[in-house]
């Protein structure tokens, strides 16, 4: 039989390709072997998608780029990108687009070019004609320590298990990009996101080392905020995010080496020695310099500020509106360093922001998503407890809790926002009905989006925080001032917290989405008097599960940014109500998390853009908060209750711990709410 030279070229490709990939696996499980003598786990059977069929050349050419020529790429094409600050609590609303998925030409233009022939030449070949990873459904197997999970749950060696997981990020970020501000794990590349770098991921991480104790780790981050941090930069930076990660970072660490010196002890952070207030010196500097944002007509801070210039910087897009949420969580770093070094200006200028917005006369406690710093007024009607809105209301009950409860004014608006999301904002499923805390896009009294942010999975365990005041339920209880709306509260948040895990259940690899959307009935079910019995568990094993038909994702919502939010409610809710479901459920999502964004080669973990396929696509990315809040809560969850006690400390919107502390006769609330009617309306007098 005389074969066709088309198809013996075409199998030459094809053995070309299979070869290729062949090497790309024998480097994994070496790689795979090395780790595993290392770490008391193994490396998971089913890493993200590093290898699939359409990049298998693409991998193997890239494979000779890595480690020193990959790094120097990656410093070299960061002169020529523009240098922003990430915002990733006000992300936007589509994808963002990964490192992985930009267009060839953007990463290495020639060889980019070459890799796209073969690709295309193969694709026409008809190489590429099995069938596509979005039908592969979900397979229970995976990484797994059947030496833990058999028999009673060990919680100090599932613990140990996120330590080491923490040990592996740390340490890959610290091989290949030590010292800069963005990591991606999979190229092993890192970029600044200012000149000399900000101390992006180190100083989020400052106070996971302490907490964890790891004390060679810490050392050397302190080695360089000693001899490499400066914030004299032309950088235009996030008010915001600058605030709650580098200050609050920087100040939480400054509070746990002094309250706890047994933690990952440093000598030179001891009294009298030269660098026991590095942390305090270096957050004192930077907020002198976020202090300009400050400096508006309003007193509303503006979005952005530049670090070696300090001025503040209006907001490029939304008509120079700052995001409400940013103006108004800023309030626990601020009010705290002002205790610390008794410079009243820095409590002035944040409370002064909670009086303008309270002066807006706004409606049963919920406010818009924008708000002007040229006049201190709202831009639109977009009510949400997502992106923009979400951490507002969390820093109302903190801030009254962060001072002992010394303010209640406080207290007052959180209990006023709380009753207005039960009354515009909460509704159930069909049909199922699972409770969601829905949006209205367009004001209070147009419809209901029943639209959730994996944000909005704060609010169940902030709901039993202010709830309990930070006690256990059993405590809160019995105290003369417990009520039935406190009862009400909890239940909420056990309901809630269900709806949240059920958004990681949904998904293929067990690890929620960006956003996800809800079945509701038109109108909505009322909060106040429908009723709602959702199932008591997941069957995850059955994909025709009638709860599935509640839950939706789109195909531009499906990525997963490694996020916080729901382990933090869990964390609240098992140290609250001592149900050890919770701490099940955070268990499962760290198999999840280890099993599917684990990166081979030693690189840690990264970002997902596509959670809802095995394997999964990644982002190449690993967010800062990856290390200062998803581990740490993952940790504190396995803990013992008396580690960070929820009645003796707050944490930030980035999870960094602060002092509860009475104000003292320095400080005082300076403002008084004006008298209100039933629905929050300033009343005249």
């Amino acid at each position: 039989m005389i074969r066709d030279p088309f198809d013996i070229h075409r199998r030459n490709l094809i053995q070309a390709t299979a070869a290729a990939a062949s090497h790309t696996a024998n480097n994994i499980r070496q790689t795979a072997a090395q780790v595993g003598a290392d770490m008391s786990f193994t490396v998971p059977r089913r890493v993200p998608d590093f290898d699939d069929t359409d990049r298998a050349l693409e991998d193997h050419a890239w494979s000779s780029l890595r480690g020193a020529g990959a790094r120097v790429h990656g410093r070299v094409t960061g002169l020529f990108e523009e240098k922003s600050l990430p915002m990733y609590k006000d992300k936007p609303f589509t994808r963002t687009p990964s490192y992985r998925n930009r267009p060839l030409w953007r990463k290495k233009r020639t060889l980019g070019t070459l890799v796209l022939l073969v690709l295309s030449v193969l694709y026409f070949l008809g190489f590429f004609s099995s069938r596509s990873r979005s039908e592969t459904r979900p397979s229970k197997s995976g990484w797994s320590w059947p030496r833990l999970d058999t028999g009673k749950a060990d919680w100090d060696q599932r613990r140990q298990r996120v330590v080491e997981a923490f040990q592996l990020s740390w340490d890959a970020y610290e091989r290949y990009a030590w010292g800069y501000d963005e990591y991606h794990p999979v190229a092993k590349t890192g970029k600044n996101m200012a000149p000399k770098g900000l101390g992006w991921i180190i100083i989020d991480s400052l106070d996971t080392m302490i907490i964890m104790n790891q004390t060679s780790r810490l050392q050397h981050a302190r080695e360089w905020l000693s001899t490499s941090l400066t914030w004299d930069q032309d950088q235009d930076v996030s008010t915001f995010e600058t605030t709650i990660r580098m200050l609050g970072g920087l100040l939480s660490a400054h509070y746990l080496s002094n309250e706890f010196p047994d933690l990952a002890p440093l000598d030179d952070d001891d009294p009298g020695m030269p660098g026991e207030d590095l942390y305090l010196e270096k957050g004192k500097d930077l907020a002198d310099r976020l202090m300009s944002a400050f400096e508006s007509d309003s007193g509303i801070p503006y979005a952005s500020v530049n670090l070696a210039k300090f001025k503040g910087i209006p907001s490029h897009a939304d008509y120079g509106a700052s995001s409400t949420a940013e103006a108004t969580s800023v309030q626990l770093e601020f009010k705290y360093l002002a205790k610390l070094t008794g410079e009243k200006y820095f409590w002035d200028k944040v409370e002064k922001v909670m009086e303008i917005v309270d002066e807006n006369n706004v409606k049963d406690g919920l406010v818009p998503i924008y708000i002007f710093p040229t006049n201190g007024e709202f831009k639109g009607e977009n009510i949400r407890l997502g992106s923009r809105g979400d951490s507002y209301y969390e820093y109302l009950i903190k801030q009254y809790l962060q001072t002992n409860k010394e303010e209640p004014v406080y207290q007052e608006l959180w209990r006023e926002s709380m009753e207005g999301i039960r009354k515009h904002l909460i509704t159930y499923t069909e049909p199922s009905g699972f409770t969601i805390v829905g949006e209205r896009p367009n004001g209070l009294d147009k419809p209901l989006s029943p639209k959730m942010d994996h944000l909005v999975c704060f609010l169940p365990g902030t709901i039993a925080l202010a709830a309990t005041e930070g006690l256990t339920e059993a405590e809160a209880r019995k105290l003369p001032s417990w009520s039935e709306k406190d009862e009400a509260d909890m239940q909420l948040a056990r309901e809630l917290m269900q709806t949240c895990w059920g958004m990681y259940k949904f998904m293929a690899t067990g690890l929620a989405a960006e956003i996800t959307y809800f079945n509701i009935a038109d109108p909505p079910l009322p909060a106040a008097s429908a009723p709602h019995s959702p199932p008591a568990d997941f069957d995850d094993g059955d994909p025709n599960a009638e709860w599935r038909k509640d839950y939706s994702v789109r195909s531009n919502d499906v990525h997963n940014l490694q996020r916080p939010e729901t382990v933090e409610s869990l964390f609240y809710m098992w140290r609250i109500t001592g149900d050890v479901k919770y701490r099940e459920w955070g268990w499962e999502m760290f198999k999840s998390f280890i099993e599917f964004t684990a990166v081979e080669d030693n690189g840690g973990f990264t970002s997902l853009s596509n959670a809802n396929t095995i394997p999964p696509k990644v982002k190449d990315n690993m967010e800062s908060f990856w290390l200062a809040e998803t581990l740490k809560y993952m940790y504190l969850l396995f803990s013992p209750d008396d580690l960070l006690p929820l009645d003796k400390i707050v944490f930030n919107t980035e999870a960094h711990p602060l002092p509860r502390f009475n104000m003292g006769p320095l400080f005082s609330t300076g403002w008084q709410r004006r008298p209100r009617d039933s629905e929050g309306k300033i009343v005249d007098s």
